[in-house]
């Protein structure tokens, strides 16, 4: 991978302008838009970051590729139910770059590669913000980036490493693998179980996500599907990186404010309670392909998946008059 002297964010949301704003005082930063007016408003304005960052930096924004010229790293930011339409974006341009893909769950990576040949760094963020405006975002949670080489394309462990070091020169952090695996499932079985759960249930992430008291406590269906995808890992021969209900139970006790009325939102909870098209393909219904690729049993996941399926199915009925 050759220096890295410019980059490009496709998926200017939060993740994406804190990429963007953050890299893009070290690097030339370029940010592929879906709007024209958040283009230009990019153009003109810049990103500012404030928050746990207060920097400013300027951007060539576009909506089409073709007007952005190459660059030597590309870090797809979107949602993952828009990374095919990304890919397909990105088709025939940026030939000589790397791409980073920066999605929950799974198969992202097989997604881009159909559209090119670009070397791919898969990656799980936990770092977090809030989007006020087309031009400035708000730094919340600053966890790192875990980033390594997808093992089936030609990234190498030395272009992760150039790439984590260029994110955590930039005032973010990044912490490179030479194997994402454990990582990447370590995040997946915390965000399959809670962000599922979330989905169906109308909760945040309170505290009753870790309470396991009383029969009828909400902890121990959490528990109990964690622990079933934890079987689906061990059967790849997969140890985790970190166990995800002690994630979990990190996350409900170390929150922002540590009170429910201030709990996270899942991007899963927003999706629905917006009826847009949620994740759950890549996260809890990937542990449920996973699962019976393997021949392990994994009846919690494939509930769960079935459920939110049903209510992104509600959205399109027709509604009783």
């Amino acid at each position: 991978m050759n220096e890295i002297r410019s980059v490009c964010i496709a998926g200017a949301g939060a993740i994406g302008s804190l990429f963007a704003g953050h890299l893009g005082t070290l690097v030339q930063a370029k940010v592929l838009a879906r709007r024209e007016e958040h283009a230009a408003r990019l153009n003109a304005e810049g990103i500012t970051v404030s928050g746990k960052s207060q920097l400013h930096a300027d951007i060539h924004a576009a909506t089409s590729p073709a007007e952005l010229g190459d660059v030597d790293l590309v870090i797809i930011a979107t949602k993952a139910t828009a990374v095919e339409a990304t890919a397909k974006t990105l088709a025939g341009h940026f030939p000589n770059a790397t791409i980073m893909t920066v999605q929950n769950g799974l198969g992202c990576e097989e997604v881009v590669a159909r559209y090119g040949d670009w070397p791919i760094i898969s990656s799980v963020t936990f770092m977090s913000g809030v989007r006020h405006s087309d031009v400035h975002v708000e730094y919340e949670l600053d966890t790192a980036t875990w980033m390594g080489p997808w093992l089936s394309g030609s990234a190498t462990f030395a272009d992760v490493e150039q790439v984590a070091d260029l994110i955590n020169r930039s005032g973010l952090k990044a912490e490179a693998f030479e194997d994402l695996r454990p990582a990447q499932w370590s995040k997946l079985l915390f965000n399959s179980s809670v962000n599922s759960i979330g989905a169906i249930t109308n909760l945040p992430h309170v505290k009753a996500f870790a309470a396991q008291n009383g029969v009828s406590d909400l902890g121990h269906l959490v528990h109990a599907m964690m622990d079933e995808g934890k079987r689906v890992a061990e059967a790849q021969g997969i140890e985790l990186y970190e166990d995800p209900w002690e994630m979990n139970v990190k996350a409900v006790s170390h929150g922002s404010t540590g009170e429910d009325d201030y709990a996270h939102v899942f991007s899963m909870l927003d999706d629905v309670r917006n009826e847009r098209a949620t994740e759950v393909d890549w996260l809890t219904g990937a542990v449920v392909r996973e699962a019976a690729r393997l021949g392990v049993p994994a009846p919690i996941h494939e509930t769960l998946y079935r459920l939110v399926k049903a209510k992104e199915l509600s959205w399109q009925q027709d509604q009783p008059h």
